[in-house]
């Protein structure tokens, strides 16, 4: 399952939109009312919407094209209906199926009527012969069955309609499959199932996304994730108060370090990258290299010195900082003194500094990054200019030594960014992993707090959350992404940015869109299947191009 994002009015914007509960979209909706914009008003625009997004789903000509419509009891069959009128008018043969009975007075079904649209109904189909038969000779359906407001698990005749189209859905020649706001079956805000929830190609959300389409198990039911404006005034109160956002490519491109025609590398920073053991050599390639491959100035990479050749042999543009090793090949305490004493002596002025990738986990190790990292600290000496500023990224590794050492976080001395994965973060937390997992941004905003350091729990959607609380969200779900590797180039991207001059909350929501990104890039040309770290490497310059162009005002 993937995920893509898609913002219609302005796919450009420089803000992102507010992930929602339930609660939450239903009070932005009242004081859309309190401020002018009726819900009436709200549903016309999410209809044509859903109509739009459904002519573009099966080519872009609707014309003689039979279009089945399934439509329940509330707002989500109203909307329905307006989609329905819409695809009428461009053309198509359309049906409404009521699977179950509408409100009376019913403003949408008296125009549906007017505009005299097929209308069956699922109490004069009992035996839903008349539903198969639509099923079967429909080239697309939008489900506007039931909305956010249902979060009890599917029953009777509703259980039993949505039942048929997942079974047409798993026959030959299937007909493509809207979602309006969300498939039937699909908890809102806890991403929960029931059995006859449909797996759809595209799911329509309404002004907001909901929290639940973003969460597992239901994300697998989404297909691609389309955000559509339907009227909704800016800057409410109500929207400005939720810290739960989805990271948008224009957010992305106006936070990215300008180019400038007179630059040098020093405009770009210098990026040290401490990285390597003998087992992991491959990690300080991937995460050296993905630091230049978004256009840091100067990288560094420090690692062991047994390292040193096998890296020097594949990283050309890189400088080398061989660093003393143990018999293990890893690097031993020492290396952090060493680190410190070029930076005493200001031969080089390190912008960032990513820390872990394949260091290994020793008590040699947790030593070293103690004496790196922690207060007192090693990068700040005294009658010399504070380092205290150089902030650092800290990954893999650098994570499972840090674990060992109590209250680390209070001892950190530069603002920092950390990016486990789930794993990772059990051993940080020493919470367990499916703990973690059944709120993902729940769990980065209290660690974060608590830490004061900008978190990524990464996975599919990706979530990174700053200190104050706010969480963003990535739009992307690849499962390409699970192999060794991948996230030693997103620290690389991160650290490139950060040297850049992002702050790390910036470059790591930036990172892990453009990481993101880079892997769909990478699905589409090869497939998911095989895909490995170092294929997202040349696809990282063509993400940036294509960010950049989306700059605007």
């Amino acid at each position: 399952m993937r995920a893509s994002l898609v913002i219609l009015a302005n796919g450009a914007t420089n803000s992102n939109p507010k992930i929602v509960t339930v609660a939450q979209m239903v009070a932005i909706e009242q004081a859309s009312e309190r401020n002018g914009v009726s819900v009436d008003t709200l549903m016309e625009n999410a209809g044509l919407a859903v109509a739009m997004a459904g002519r573009r789903l099966i080519g872009g000509v609707v014309a003689d094209v039979s279009v089945l419509v399934l439509v329940g009891p509330g707002n989500n069959g109203a909307d329905g209906l307006v989609a329905a009128r819409h695809l009428l008018r461009w053309g198509a043969r359309v049906t409404a199926y009521l699977v179950r009975n509408r409100p009376s007075p019913d403003p949408k079904m008296a125009l549906a009527a007017e505009y005299q649209i097929q209308v069956a109904t699922c109490a004069d189909d009992p035996e839903l012969s008349q539903l198969e038969v639509l099923l079967g000779r429909s080239r697309l359906v939008i489900d506007g069955v039931l909305g956010t407001g249902n979060s009890r698990p599917l029953e009777g005749v509703v259980k039993e309609v949505m039942l048929r189209l997942c079974h047409r859905r798993n026959r030959p020649a299937p007909p493509k499959l809207l979602a309006l706001d969300l498939p039937s079956g699909l908890n809102a805000d806890t991403g929960a199932v029931d059995e006859a929830c449909p797996v759809v190609d595209l799911t329509v959300a309404l002004g907001r996304p909901k929290i639940g389409l973003l969460t597992f198990p239901g994300a697998a039911n989404v297909g691609d994730l389309e955000i559509v404006d339907i009227g909704i005034p800016p800057d409410l109160k109500e929207d400005k108060q939720i810290n739960l956002e989805l990271i948008t490519p224009g957010w992305v491109a106006h936070r990215l370090p300008s180019r400038p025609l007179d630059s040098h590398k020093g405009t770009f920073g210098h990026a040290l990258v401490v990285a390597g053991s003998r087992n992991y050599a491959g990690a300080a390639f991937l995460a050296s290299q993905a630091a230049v491959r978004v256009g840091a100035g100067l990288v560094t990479l420090a690692s062991p010195s047994g390292v040193y050749p096998i890296a020097a042999s594949k990283l050309t543009e890189v400088i080398h900082l061989p660093l003393p090793e143990d018999s293990d090949g890893r690097v031993t305490a020492a290396g952090a003194g060493l680190i410190a004493s070029l930076v005493e002596e200001g031969p080089r002025r390190y912008n960032a500094m990513l820390v872990g990738c394949g260091l290994g986990w020793s008590e040699g190790t947790t030593d070293f990054m103690e004496r790196l990292l922690l207060n007192p600290p090693v990068l700040n000496p005294p009658d010399s200019e504070p380092s205290t500023n150089t902030p650092v990224i800290i990954d893999a590794d650098g994570l499972n030594n840090l674990s060992k050492l109590p209250d680390w976080w209070s001892r950190l001395n530069r603002p920092t960014a950390v990016t486990p994965h789930p794993g990772e973060m059990s051993t940080l937390t020493g919470i367990a992993t499916a703990e973690l997992q059944k709120d993902r941004a729940a769990s980065v905003r209290h660690w974060s707090s608590l830490w004061g350091a900008t978190v990524a729990l990464k996975g599919a959607f990706t979530a990174v959350a700053e200190p104050a609380g706010l969480v963003r969200v990535s739009p992307f779900s690849n499962p390409g992404l699970a192999s060794g590797g991948t996230g030693d180039v997103l620290s690389g991207i991160i650290a490139g940015l950060m040297a850049q001059g992002l702050s790390p909350n910036d470059a790591t929501c930036c990172g892990v869109f453009i990481h993101g990104d880079a892997a769909e890039r990478v699905r589409r040309r090869i497939g998911e299947s095989g895909m490995v770290a170092s294929d997202l490497l040349e696809a990282l310059p063509k993400t940036l191009s294509s960010l950049r162009q989306l700059r605007v005002g």
